[in-house]
């Protein structure tokens, strides 16, 4: 750290420059000029609360006392004294104004003895200390600390580390890594500003050079990014969330052409499950609507919301190794060389070509010297995932370098290495990253260029697209012994969304780039078209498990027909499984679970017997006794009532009433009795009180009107918000049944409003199914008969749409 110098003097702001905060006098901006004239203000407004008196100083430390204030950041005060009496009293008097300012404040009050105590037993302290930089009042006593600190770290450093890379690590698991999340947190993830504080604090220490110019360069963006998104917000926020990434881009200058169409990547739903037929898309724009219409004034372009994001990843990549080098630095100093009986570090052989040296692998002598392999990066990588153990810097520097190109088609041993690297466990995630940071990958992989830090324009999705395919691939490494072939799982995991980020269906057209992949990496024919085949229907079972009635034939013939054989349905059951635990928690759930299995089961069978299973049997305990009857277990809503039209609709709104999601229900009619069961989860919070849904659903399906007033009352107070709804037709998909999808905003009651809507129209509904994709729903109702007249579908749409 440099020496000590007096406080800065106050940097006038212009006129105009907006303020922060109006008492302080902080002007707002971004970029580094900006921080440091909030830092001077600051400093002036600290300096006129502390009363002269000796043997006492104010140090700030955090992101003022490196001169980085945020628009909106905290203050980090450091009140030191000698033993001075009233010291309480003087502390009161400079807190309580910067509390009435409304500014957020961390403060402590100690002499230089108490500092340095603490921070001998505080990581996190003696860290902070680093950074104390005197504010107002005694030089002599500030700078006896903050020495005192500095040379405490640096005799207790490597000590101290050991503690520091824990606590570090429980914060990576609880934020994630910054480089790789959809809606990252810029100071605490991974990659973020709270990791360049430990790298300055190692470089402080003299263990390594952590702070090199490009993890300089992706400080000051970081940064920058952070004051943007406080500007944006007008308060202190440093998770940056997908709908404020356009914003923010706009304000750090990265702008964007005017758009021309959907986003390729958002993973809509593209309005049937893979390998299921479907109708025209409702009516045509009218006549209004296809009218010319004025050319619009050009306006500024957007943000590119797109652009900050593989932005942020990089400058989180280049964090993320920086200090993964340096703990490894520390690692070294810490234990030592681990040495042979001759003095020499051991080195330990652990594959072919590759060896353990110093607690890093490195190539053999053998392999530098001989011809290089075009496998053996692949071969290192896999090595690496294997045992935990990072690659060498210099190793990595030297394949990259060196190392040939891949031949078309790969060796068996390529092949070999790849599926021990993907289907390595945990193992994976560093070893790829690593591999990815220098540039091997691009090497195995051309079309990774395209890939890497793609965003995913879905709310369900947590990671981006490069990381969400390795994830996947190690989820999938949980199921290579429920499959066949567990190779071409882990590869099909892989590819599975290789088609994201190109115009149209990216199951579509990711199946032939996936395909073409295989065959360049030496897979026979059939199996390369395998590959092609879990790309393209990689969505199919879980679509249909979520959005068909699986008692239906038609739907268990039409799947069985698409998979073809029991080997590409394991493997599509397995690939569904890892794609959903690798999306986010919001794309899984026991519910979902179990449909997959139950359809599982159903294909299975059609295709060992060539016979479509009968559709289960009604539940006895429905079709006997007095009505109504309602039952109650676990998830399962069972109804039944005397057959009358609407009743979907009374226990759907009955349901929201008691803040029950309705996940699936179907509605049948069995010598005379009308009959509705529904499996549901609680939409908030904990499942309502057994007695008093159970009173209301008989109350309500016997007719009572007070319960329907009540009801209908809530129900339709909660309206979703967000893009135009759409009606989607599907016609062969079903039985005895049209298909008639709703996409739209999700809303507590929406199927209530829906089934009354199609209720009022004239519409029997038999099932529905219901899917929620983050806040969207893909809600699917089977209705009895053809509605083969296109004003009868139209007059129908228009009263789903208006109950919407």
């Amino acid at each position: 750290m440099t020496s000590l110098t007096s406080r800065q003097a106050s940097a006038s702001s212009p006129p105009a420059q907006p303020k922060v905060n109006e008492v302080v006098g902080v002007p707002a901006g971004i970029g580094a000029t900006a921080r440091r004239a909030r830092a001077d203000a600051y400093d002036a407004w600290l300096a006129r609360l502390l009363p002269a008196r000796p043997g006492v100083a104010l140090l700030a430390v955090g992101g003022l006392g490196r001169r980085q204030c945020a628009p909106y950041g905290d203050l980090d005060l450091v009140l030191v004294h000698s033993g001075v009496a009233g010291i309480d009293d003087l502390a009161a008097e400079l807190w309580y104004p910067i509390w009435d300012a409304g500014l957020r404040l961390d403060h402590s009050v100690r002499t230089v003895a108490e500092a340095l105590s603490v921070a001998q037993d505080d990581v996190k302290v003696a860290t902070g200390l680093l950074d104390a930089r005197l504010v107002a009042g005694d030089l002599e006593l500030a700078d006896t600390l903050i020495h005192s600190a500095i040379d405490h770290w640096r005799r207790t450093a490597v000590r101290q580390l050991g503690p520091l890379r824990e606590s570090t690590a429980a914060r990576w698991q609880a934020h994630g890594e910054l480089a790789f999340l959809l809606e990252g947190d810029l100071k605490e993830a991974a990659g973020g500003l709270r990791d360049i504080g430990i790298l300055r604090a190692i470089a402080i220490a003299g263990i390594t050079d952590a702070l090199r110019p490009a993890v300089h360069a992706a400080h000051l963006r970081l940064l920058d990014t952070r004051d943007a998104l406080h500007q944006q917000l007008g308060r202190r926020v440093d998770r940056l969330l997908a709908q404020e990434r356009a914003g923010v881009a706009a304000l750090l200058g990265l702008r964007q052409s005017p758009p021309g169409g959907a986003d390729p990547a958002s993973g809509e739903p593209d309005g049937s499950p893979s390998g299921l037929d479907t109708a025209p898309r409702g009516p045509q724009p009218d006549a209004e609507a296809r009218r010319p219409q004025a050319v619009p004034t050009p306006r500024e372009p957007e943000g590119d919301g797109d652009a900050l994001l593989r932005r942020m990843a990089g400058d989180a990549r280049t964090v993320s190794h920086a200090l993964d080098d340096a703990f490894r630095a520390a690692d070294r100093l810490r234990s030592g060389r681990r040495r042979g009986a001759d003095g020499r570090p051991l080195r330990r052989p652990v594959a072919r070509d590759v060896v353990e040296h110093d607690g890093e692998l490195v190539l053999a002598r053998t392999a530098i010297g001989a011809r290089p392999d075009p496998n053996l990066s692949l071969r290192v990588a896999a090595a690496a995932a294997v045992t935990g153990l990072p690659i060498a810097r210099a190793t990595c520097e030297w394949l990259a370098t060196y190392c040939p190109p891949l031949p078309t088609p790969w060796s068996a041993e390529a092949r070999a290495a790849l599926t021990t690297l993907l289907g390595a466990g945990a193992g994976l995630l560093p070893a790829w990253e690593t591999c990815d940071r220098y540039g091997l990958i691009d090497g195995w992989l051309p079309e990774w260029t395209r890939l890497r830090s793609l965003p995913q324009h879905n709310p369900v999705h947590r990671f981006t697209l490069d990381r969400h395919l390795v994830q996947t691939a190690f989820e999938a490494s949980r199921h290579t012994r429920d499959v066949d072939r567990p190779d071409l799982l882990l590869l099909g995991a892989f590819l599975h969304d290789i088609g994201k980020g190109l115009p149209g269906d990216h199951s579509t057209v990711g199946a032939p780039i996936a395909e073409t992949i295989a065959t360049r990496m030496g897979l026979p024919a059939a199996e390369a078209k395998l590959i092609g085949t879990l790309v393209r229907l990689h969505l199919l079972l879980p679509e249909v498990a979520t959005r068909r009635d699986l008692a239906d034939p038609v739907t268990i013939a039409g799947v069985a027909e698409a998979i073809g054989d029991s080997t590409t349905l394991d493997l599509l059951h397995a690939l569904a499984r890892a794609d959903a635990a690798a999306t986010g928690p919001g794309a899984w759930s026991q519910w979902k679970g179990r449909l997959i299995a139950e359809l599982v089961a159903r294909v299975r069978t059609t295709l060992d017997t060539g016979a479509v299973p009968e559709p289960p049997a009604p539940d006895p305990a429905l079709v006997a006794g007095p009505l109504p009857v309602v039952h109650l277990t676990g998830d399962r809503v069972a109804v039944a009532a005397a057959d009358r039209r609407g009743l979907l609709a009374t226990v759907a709104g009955c349901l929201a009433l008691h803040r029950l999601e309705v996940l699936a229900a179907d509605a049948s009619t069995v010598d005379g009795r009308a009959l509705v069961e529904c499996r549901v989860q609680p939409r908030y919070g904990l499942p309502p009180e057994p007695v008093a849904l159970s009173s209301d659903l008989r109350r309500a399906v016997g007719g009572d009107v007070s319960v329907t007033q009540r009801l209908r009352g809530r129900a339709l107070a909660a309206r979703g918000a967000g893009a135009e709804p759409r009606v989607v037709w599907h016609r062969d998909a079903a039985t005895d049944a049209v298909l008639l999808e709703l996409r739209a905003a999700d809303a507590a009651g929406l199927l209530y409003r829906v089934t009354s809507a199609l209720d009022t129209a004239g519409a029997q509904v038999r099932a529905a199914r219901i899917a929620t994709l983050g806040g969207d729903v893909v809600d699917v109702f089977y209705l009895v008969g053809g509605w083969p007249s296109d004003a009868e579908r139209t007059r129908l749409e228009a009263a789903v749409l208006a109950a919407v």
